[in-house]
């Protein structure tokens, strides 16, 4: 069996706390490897290891730092079913989907490797008499990231890509349930040239956490995980005086127009809806169908849909999703679904029961429909993330795209329709995030940023795009005037801009 450390100063550490989780292997039920759970002081040991490695790099001009980036990106692609395959055992999801896992992350490296280019400064001559002014972006030093577990790779590579080719050093905490991508990836980014303790995995768990944002020499921290976690986080690592950026949970709605495509709709929706295990922050987990006739063809299309769904292990190449990521969250889901027939909502395919033959000890679930959910309902309010998808029927747009707007999440949304009108209106109205055009997903390629409104984000700038550069760097400004010597003789007035 694997046993999971730290990784410090470029190589694997033990943990010597003597506390240590279960990794799990969610396809069938065994455990196939242990992670120390890292103290305080463990902590402080990759920190301070991280700090004195982080002056030498941060003196390497960014082109050496993009071919160090560049490097990581061969590494990577050339080892992608290596590392899908242990993301998907540990996960859950399947290898298909997590190699999509793996080069959502990559495209943002990809991006990173411009950072000679996202790192100019502007520049302004004569300003004033004499007088120029120019700025420079700088690294903060050592910085932070902590991911959840349904994204192992993407997630990681998110935070660090712009963070390490900016000239920090990186102290990655992944999700204590599936470490073994983040630790992969510090063994790659030490074979692709980067120095040793520029990028330092410690496992943990809250003390761990704790310790990150607690630390005097982290100056940033980026969060991704539910809601309550990323409000404490942002509020704990603030109040230390650290920049964060924290982002949390979801209920991602898809208006369905009248005048829809039905067909493609379904289609997008049982993706979306699906995939992964409805494990995914930008899941689409509400359908807002517009019009009884527009919700009775969604239904009618939809049912067969669901229950058609293939379910398999991760290492099946034709399973539409495998299990979920530990027991205890399979049935949290299933009692969310007995929650919603409860409250009076009707559960039009019901999945709870699937068994995976062969398979019987995994965390398998089928994939659920609820029709006549309303808003009022707790299954509506919270986040599921499992394979639940909910119907809830609106009479007009507006009452569709109120429905949005009063909800506590803003991550992402969607319509579809064949009305430019109405999606022009729906872009520009809807309180959230990141929107969708007939798209199911709208997650934002890697040049563009990635972040939800309302509780779904906590911190002013976003993931990725130039907002990942403007969060890992503080900007100098310069004004500088040279007072004429030998040409006009001294003048030691100071500078104005008379």
């Amino acid at each position: 069996m694997r046993a999971y450390g730290h990784f410090i100063g470029g190589k694997a550490v033990a943990g010597t706390s003597g506390r240590t989780a279960p990794v799990w292997q969610p396809m069938t039920g065994e455990q196939i490897a242990t992670v120390s759970l890292a103290t305080a002081s463990e902590v402080r040991a990759a920190v301070e290891n991280a700090k004195a490695a982080q002056p030498e790099w941060a003196a390497v001009n960014p082109q050496r730092r993009a071919r160090v980036l560049m490097k990581f990106l061969d590494i990577c692609n050339a080892r992608a079913d290596e590392i899908a395959d242990r993301l998907a055992r540990e996960h859950g999801k399947t290898v298909l989907d997590a190699k999509g896992d793996l080069q959502r992350g990559l495209e943002v490296i990809e991006f990173a490797t411009g950072a000679p280019h996202m790192l100019k400064g502007e520049y302004t001559t004569d300003a004033g008499p004499g007088i120029d002014l120019y700025s420079m972006r700088q690294p903060l030093g050592v910085v932070a990231g902590i991911s959840p577990f349904n994204f192992p790779a993407m997630i990681p590579l998110w935070m660090c890509g712009p963070a390490i080719a900016a000239g920090n050093a990186f102290v990655m905490k992944p999700s204590e349930r599936d470490p073994g991508v983040p630790l992969m990836f510090a063994e790659i980014w030490l074979e692709a040239g980067l120095p040793a303790g520029i990028f330092n995995v410690v496992n943990g768990d809250k003390e761990a956490v704790d310790a990150v944002l607690d630390d005097p020499d982290i100056k940033a921290v980026s969060f991704v995980g539910s809601t309550p976690i990323a409000h404490y986080v942002y509020s704990r690592a603030t109040a230390a005086g650290k920049r964060a950026q924290c982002f949390g949970g979801a209920k991602n709605h898809m208006v369905v127009m009248p005048d829809a495509d039905m067909d493609k709709t379904v289609d997008a929706l049982i993706g979306a809806g699906y995939g992964s295990a409805g494990e995914r922050c930008m899941a689409i987990s509400v359908a807002v169908p517009v019009g009884k006739a527009t919700a009775d063809r969604l239904i009618e299309k939809l049912i067969p849909r669901v229950e058609s769904l293939k379910i398999g292990p991760s290492t099946d190449a034709g399973a539409d999703f495998g299990p979920l990521v530990t027991k205890a969250h399979l049935d949290k889901v299933k009692g969310y679904v007995d929650l919603g027939v409860t409250e009076g909502a009707k559960l039009v395919v019901d999945g709870r029961d699937f068994s995976m033959q062969g398979y019987e000890g995994g965390w398998y679930m089928g994939g659920c429909l609820f029709d006549h959910v309303t808003t009022d309902m707790k299954i509506y309010k919270e986040e599921i993330f499992g394979p639940v998808l909910s119907v809830v029927r609106a009479g007009t747009y507006e009452e569709a795209l109120g429905m949005i707007n009063a909800h506590e999440y803003g991550n992402g949304t969607a319509i579809f329709t064949q009305d430019g009108d109405a999606a022009r209106d729906f872009a520009a109205r809807v309180e959230v995030g990141m929107v969708g055009v007939n798209v199911p997903i709208p997650v934002p390629l890697s040049y563009f940023t990635f972040g939800g409104w309302k509780r779904s984000s906590f911190g002013d700038l976003n993931q990725h795009g130039m907002d990942g550069f403007r969060f890992w760097t503080k900007t100098k400004t310069v004004t500088s005037r040279w007072p004429s010597g030998i040409r006009a003789g001294a003048d030691f007035i100071i500078p104005t801009m008379k």
